[in-house]
């Protein structure tokens, strides 16, 4: 069993920059080999694939609509995935999940369904 805690959330000025993070804790051997991604989900709207790294933190996935602005990374030491973004836009605003999923097809890491654990979510406002 895998538990997902979110942080960084918050409000900002569109132009301006948050960090989310992600800790993973509980099975220790599963860690290592979690294919990790954030989705996000404004209200009204279906949950969104954001962006999605690899176990070994080779390959990286993105949407489009966050292409160039978002970047996702792992810090192994603290089991720990981070979400940057930069240069924020209203549209942004949602509430963020980290997801973890073992096994999950990499084609697919930008889909909800592969995705077993999750976190509580954290939200993100980006004002005009």
């Amino acid at each position: 069993q895998v538990q997902l805690v979110e942080s960084g959330g918050g409000s900002v000025q569109a132009g301006g920059s948050l960090t989310l993070s992600c800790a993973a804790v509980g099975n220790t051997n599963t860690r290592g080999s979690l294919l990790m991604g954030w989705f996000r989900q404004a209200p009204g709207k279906e949950r969104e694939g954001v962006a999605a790294l690899s176990p070994g933190g080779e390959f990286t996935l993105y949407a489009d609509s966050v292409k160039g602005r978002f970047t996702i990374s792992r810090h192994n030491a603290k089991n720990t995935v981070l979400l940057q973004m930069d240069r924020l836009k209203p549209e942004d605003s949602a509430i963020y999940y980290c997801a973890a999923s073992t096994g999950g097809r990499w084609s697919k890491s930008l889909e909800s369904d592969i995705y077993a654990y999750w976190g509580q979510g954290t939200q993100v406002t980006v004002s005009s």
